[in-house]
Parts: C-alpha cells; structure tokens; sequence
C-alpha cells in the first residue's frame, strides 16, 4: 500500500495485489458513514494489479474513517464465519 496524496479531508492510496473484492465492500461500508462525503475504488485497466482507492471526509479524518471501515468488515466476515458454521 502506497499513500498518493493525503490532506486534511482526502487520502487516496494505491493499493497492489487486491482487487475489487476487497476494496468495493471497503469503499461500500465507507460510503455509509455520515462523515465520508466521497469513496471509490479505482483502477486504470481491469488488468493492471495497482488499484487506488480515494476517500474525501467532510469532518474527521480519511484514514480513521478507513480504519472503522476496514474494522466493521473484519466483524462482519467473521460474523458470517461463525453463522455458517
């Protein structure tokens, strides 16, 4: 993971060896939050490996926004986890 550009209300990072499987359901729990004014996962060509995914806030900060995002969907995968067995 490499940080591309990081402000006050904006952080985007380029992201290699993931895929939208990963980063869409981040961006998606991001875009629930009421502070998120903005998130997408992107990429150049469906082929490159190298995906970025953009985050802009209107109070607080991208990167505790992106690490409640990415703590909800830990509980959550291991929620299903524990509800399929």
């Amino acid at each position: 993971m490499k940080i591309i550009r990081k402000t006050k209300t904006e952080l985007e990072l380029e992201i290699t060896g993931e895929d939208e499987t990963i980063l869409h359901p981040i961006a998606h729990i991001l875009l629930q939050n009421d502070e998120v004014e903005y998130a997408a996962c992107m990429a150049d060509s469906p082929l490159v490996t190298k995906k970025r995914l953009f985050i802009r806030v209107k109070k607080g900060s991208p990167k505790d926004a992106l690490k409640k995002a990415v703590k909800y969907l830990e509980n959550e995968v291991k929620q299903f986890g524990k509800n399929f067995e």
